[in-house]
């Protein structure tokens, strides 16, 4: 027998012989060979599928990542191209009070990222996130085409109004409705496509290929990048119309912007990697819950007795088998056999599952406690969208004739964002590695803990401003003397805790979720952010119950200089230091899930650095085979 290299396949395969009836395709080398799959030689059908399997198509890579980069960059200048004035729009065109506005505005941003958990479970269970791209990126189109139409036509009146001199006329109950509709359209659209493009992106590099597993570390990095390229050209460029009150022009802007980001997208379709979707995780994790609860009388079998199925039977399905780890053992009980969990031959799924079933959910048991954790840093971010836009509003903001903009100050956040994902690329990795003895430097959840600690100094920083501001007012009608650019260093530690904490979490939760609920992992984080704007609105609405009794004007009042913004950033501060500590137990306690490499192996298909090699069995008596390495 003389083993022959397919260089097609790249494989090595065996000359055919009759003696022979089954093959081993192996990993490793000749020495210490492991076995991925046995083919049986006399089903045809059987070799062709799985050796087809052995051969990937050249798809996916930077290429096709960079055209998704340019999408998330012109989807964000489309998304924050509204999301950034908002609030000015909402006081100056439909004429609401400032805590009012703040208030719609975390509803409104809560929102969109509540609708991610939508994208994700429709990327997951039916239409892949391809389809689930697109769609959404079309429904984001259509909000904004909508916006546009009604500002201009219904909203803007007389024209040219909405700037800081000259507030439009009131609005008409259609005007308001269409507007409404308009943002929510907006909402689900780019709501649904960020942490599906996210997700999509990650895919385009096998992490069992060592140079793509770097490149797919370095993917969430420039990701992130990419977003805050498109927020530069949003926040200073648009915002200055839009604060001119040229708001249709803005809207105009971020409809063409979302039109190419589709078409760029479309543009790489025939080299992206497709991942199947997997069915519906929600009820693949709720049989878990469910079977467990069934059985919460018996006693968990030993590891090696529970119910489990060939690594082959996942990677068929494009996921990966998962080994059993020892915590919440009492969810074992979902995959411990017993007889009632058959229905004559049939396995009653909501009785039994798998080992990898269990693990997935004991996956999202163990990253809740983290993802909790991360909501009070939403609460800090999103004040950068509401609160720091009026505080802003309310201060000295010329340099000679020309006024800047209170929404474009972020631009400050986006700096930041772009020179400290160098710094931690270039600098801080480097060094943090020679004493971590971690090539990435820091593990995801410390870069967490490090953006949680800096976003509670951004507060601090805000409040230390609004204290100076209230200091330089001299007639509570007119803005403070003190400049707007004393805002500076709180946009700035807004930028750096960004680094550390949102890359961390798209690489925390994208990597620990299993591959049946990989976008769900991914919609976690924007999940939080939803509920970070939530938890802000429930904050500012008691804050305002209590402070504003008696008469008083409260924290937030509609004419800031009244009012006392800076203890609800200080406020913000404290909660912060409270979630610190918690978070770093829940860091300190979380134990990661342990994947199965060789269904890993079977479901790419290919793997850097790992060569493919065959063995050859005989068969003899059923006492005694022997093996033959190639």
């Amino acid at each position: 027998m003389v083993p022959q290299r397919d260089r097609a396949n790249d494989a090595t395969v065996l000359v055919s012989s009759p003696e022979i009836t089954e093959i081993r395709v192996e990993r490793g080398n000749n020495e210490n060979p492991k076995p991925i799959v046995k083919l049986n030689l006399l089903d045809d059908e059987e070799v062709k599928r799985k050796c087809w399997n052995l051969k990937k198509k050249e798809t996916g890579g930077w290429k096709y990542a960079l055209l998704l980069l340019a999408n998330q960059g012109l989807a964000t200048l489309s998304f924050f191209g509204v999301g950034v004035n908002l609030v000015l729009f909402l006081t100056r065109v439909l004429g609401q009070d400032n805590a009012v506005a703040a208030n719609n505005v975390s509803k409104w941003t809560g929102t969109v990222y509540l609708f991610s958990l939508l994208g994700a479970f429709v990327s997951d269970s039916y239409l892949g996130r391809y389809f689930t791209c697109a769609l959404f990126q079309i429904i984001l189109i259509g909000g904004l085409g909508t916006l546009s139409v009604s500002s201009w036509l219904l909203l803007i009146k007389p024209n040219g109004c909405g700037n800081s001199q000259f507030f439009c006329n009131p609005p008409s109950r259609l005007g308001v409705g269409m507007f409404y509709l308009a943002i929510y359209m907006i909402a689900l659209g780019y709501g649904g496509h960020q942490p599906t493009l996210a997700t999509f992106g990650s895919d385009q590099f096998d992490e069992f290929k060592p140079k793509e597993k770097e490149s797919k570390l370095a993917f969430f990095s420039y990701f992130y990048f990419a977003l805050n390229v498109g927020l530069i050209f949003s926040n200073t460029i648009l915002v200055y119309y839009e604060d001119t009150g040229k708001w249709t022009i803005g809207f105009l802007v971020s409809t063409c912007a979302a039109t190419l980001a589709l078409g760029l997208f479309l543009v790489g379709s025939r080299g992206y990697r497709y991942v199947k979707p997997h069915g519906d995780p929600l009820s693949r994790v709720a049989q878990v819950f469910v079977a467990s609860v069934k059985k919460w009388r018996i006693v968990p079998s030993r590891e090696e007795e529970l119910y489990e199925v060939d690594g082959s039977e996942y990677a068929t399905k494009g996921s990966t088998k998962i080994h059993h780890s020892q915590e919440f053992k009492c969810l074992d009980k979902a995959a411990t056999i017993m007889e009632q969990d058959f229905r004559g031959q049939e396995i009653n799924p909501w009785r039994l599952c798998t080992v990898t079933q269990v693990e997935e959910a004991k996956c999202i048991v163990r990253m809740i406690p983290i993802w909790l954790c991360t909501i009070i840093y939403s609460v800090i971010f999103t004040q950068m969208a509401s609160l720091f836009v009026e505080q802003g509003s309310v201060m000295h903001s010329k340099i000679g004739n020309f006024h800047i903009p209170a929404a474009s100050m972020s631009i400050f956040d986006v700096f930041s964002v772009l020179i400290f994902t160098g710094i931690n690329r270039h600098i801080i990795v480097p060094i943090a590695s020679r004493f971590t003895r971690n090539r990435k430097g820091l593990t995801p959840l410390q870069r967490m803990g490090i953006g949680l600690a800096i976003g509670m100094l951004a507060m601090v920083a805000a409040g230390i401003t609004e204290m100076a501001r209230l200091r330089k007012v001299f007639d509570v009608n007119q803005p403070s003397s003190l400049s707007i650019f004393w805002q500076v260093p709180q946009y700035l530690l807004v930028g750096a805790s960004e680094v550390f904490m949102y890359v961390g979490q798209l690489e925390f939760f994208n990597g620990q979720a299993p591959d049946g609920i990989k976008s769900f992992g991914s919609s976690l984080c924007m999940a939080s952010m939803s509920l970070g704007n939530y938890t802000s609105i429930v904050l500012i609405n008691i804050v305002m119950a209590i402070s504003a009794r008696g008469g008083r004007p409260g924290w937030i009042p509609r004419n800031l200089n009244i009012g006392h913004v800076e203890r609800f950033y200080f406020l913000i501060a404290i909660l912060t230091v409270v979630d610190f500590g918690i978070y770093v137990y829940c860091a300190t306690w979380y134990k990661g899930i342990n994947v199965d490499e060789e269904t890993e192996i079977l479901k790419t298909g290919n793997d850097d650095g790992v060569g493919v090699g065959v063995g050859a069995q005989k068969q003899v008596d059923s006492a005694s085979n022997s093996s033959l390495n190639v």
